[in-house]
């Protein structure tokens, strides 16, 4: 049998003689869509230089390794998190891009920011979820500095250099929460609030926007100071433990940060309350469990597989303009769940 010829592949494919060279040598001056078409030919027809090819189309497509951080791997939200990144990851046929996850047990500013600096040394883009720290800013300053961006996912972060966001927006958030409250609630009374962090800057604007939306709309509650849970089930089931001793007028709590599983396990053991509501924070396995038992009313979620997707895509953007671009922003719907939709 004849040996196929790059004319033989260039008619297989209907496209040039030339254009297959430059598939073969200048792959970048082809469009993605030709140089994809060209290697498929060439598959089905048994041309024998398709390792040649490949290579050359390999080089040819855009490569882009993301480094990502995490939080503590064992919560579940960060986890399906992190399985929905690498989906996103391995959905995506037109790219080559080489994602580096991370899960961070240990939270404090010096070993976020170690690992900051050590991701941004291998990677061309960087996404964390942190809390705002002197430390994490230096370190966001110190991988701009060497021309790879960084992108906050969930809480926004501030530093010298410009950093770009994904995530919701956190005072509507806040506002949609006081709204179940004022509609839910008969007897206004005092509500509790847990936060994981006060440095989490999407937990103080959810604090802000819902007290924002009493002192608009009905005086009757009292928003109580926010309790930090510093990301513990067990300090968060002691919290609410202690809101319930401490104020016999409780008549809600909005579990706005981590520790929710211990929250709700206070809650369960708690004297029920005909007009108590309970509004959480992300929907996983335990808060939709809460939703069909009654612990909780209503569940303010990210929607998972959005967020992977443009936070992958916020990341290959950033690489592309580079540190000196300009922030991006991008803020997220955000889903709202009760007993009736999980």
């Amino acid at each position: 049998m004849k040996r196929l010829t790059i004319s033989d592949l260039a008619k297989a494919a209907d496209v040039s003689v030339s254009t297959v060279n430059r598939v073969l040598n200048r792959p970048d001056s082809v469009r993605k869509h030709t140089r994809e078409h060209v290697l498929a030919t060439a598959e089905e027809i048994g041309f024998y230089g398709l390792g040649t090819i490949e290579s050359s189309v390999r080089k040819g497509r855009d490569t882009h390794r993301l480094g990502v951080l995490l939080q503590q791997g064992g919560r579940a939200f960060y986890r399906n998190l992190g399985s929905a990144l690498r989906q996103e990851v391995r959905r995506r046929s037109d790219n080559q891009i080489e994602l580096d996850l991370e899960y961070l047990d240990d939270l404090s500013p010096d070993n976020i920011a170690a690992r900051l600096i050590d991701l941004g040394t291998s990677c061309d883009a960087v996404a964390l979820v942190a809390a705002q720290h002197p430390r994490v800013a230096d370190a966001i300053d110190t991988v701009a500095g060497s021309g790879v961006p960084v992108v906050a996912l969930i809480a926004p972060l501030s530093a010298r250099a410009n950093v770009s966001f994904v995530g919701l927006d956190s005072w509507m958030v806040g506002r949609t929460a006081a709204w179940a409250f004022d509609n839910m609630v008969r007897t206004p009374g005092e509500i509790g609030i847990l936060v994981g962090n006060h440095r989490y800057r999407n937990q103080e604007m959810n604090e802000s926007g819902f007290r924002s939306y009493f002192r608009e709309h009905n005086t009757g509650f009292t928003p109580l100071e926010p309790l930090a849970t510093y990301e513990s089930a067990a300090v968060a089931r002691e919290m609410v433990e202690a809101l319930f001793r401490d104020h016999p007028n409780l008549c809600g709590l909005f579990i706005s940060g981590g520790g929710i599983t211990g929250a709700l396990a206070a809650l369960r053991e708690a004297d029920k309350r005909e007009d108590f509501v309970a509004v959480g924070y992300e929907l996983f396995d335990a808060t939709r469990e809460a939703l069909i038992d009654g612990t909780l009313k209503m569940v303010i979620s990210h929607p998972l597989e959005r967020f992977a997707r443009e936070t992958i895509d916020t990341m290959i953007r950033v690489k592309k303009g580079g540190v000196d671009a300009g922030a991006q922003r991008v803020a997220l719907g955000f889903e709202i769940y009760t007993s009736e939709n999980v």
